[in-house]
């Protein structure tokens, strides 16, 4: 029986499919964000965030692990250094999918992987968005009260300064 046996072999033979697979890791653990095809990068997800949470706890044992399969000892040590330090405290999800779109050539879906912890641009969207939300009634009537008390001030020094330059 085959139940629950089943997962893209992406037209590859066994040994093809390890090679890439191990391939596009190192390349998305150096330049932490590769563009590839959307079925690739799901297969390289399943592949890849076992490896970096294996990076979590820094013994020998797991660095062996993590090296028979990659075979490319500067991203090991890349993984167990620099990015085991971000991901210390999240417990999964260390891959974002980002679908750019079809391929010209065979309308192949594309998509970019990435590092979550590594893209700076969200990173500084999603932080200001949480300090500037607040909490506004339905009615108008905030909004204008606010008008006049923001006029009252501006009125009262500028009448300060009147009666002192006279």
């Amino acid at each position: 029986m085959r139940h629950n046996k089943n997962f893209n072999h992406l037209s590859r033979k066994k040994a093809h499919r390890d090679a890439l697979l191990a391939n596009m890791t190192i390349a998305l653990i150096e330049r932490k964000r590769i563009f590839t095809t959307l079925a690739k990068a799901k297969a390289l997800r399943m592949y890849a965030e076992p490896l970096i949470n294996r990076a979590k706890e820094d013994t020998m044992a797991n660095r062996r692990l993590v090296f028979s399969h990659l075979q490319n000892k500067y991203a090991v040590t890349e993984l167990f250094r620099e990015i085991a330090e971000k991901i210390a405290d999240r417990p999964g999800g260390y891959t974002r999918i980002l679908k750019t779109g079809n391929r010209l050539g065979d309308n192949a879906q594309m998509c970019m992987i990435e590092l979550v912890d590594y893209n700076e641009n969200m990173l500084k969207e999603a932080a200001p968005a949480k300090k500037s939300r607040t909490r506004r009634s339905r009615r108008g009537s905030g909004s204008a009260s606010a008008a006049p008390a923001a006029e009252t001030p501006a009125t009262e020094a500028s009448a300060a300064e009147t009666p002192a330059a006279e």
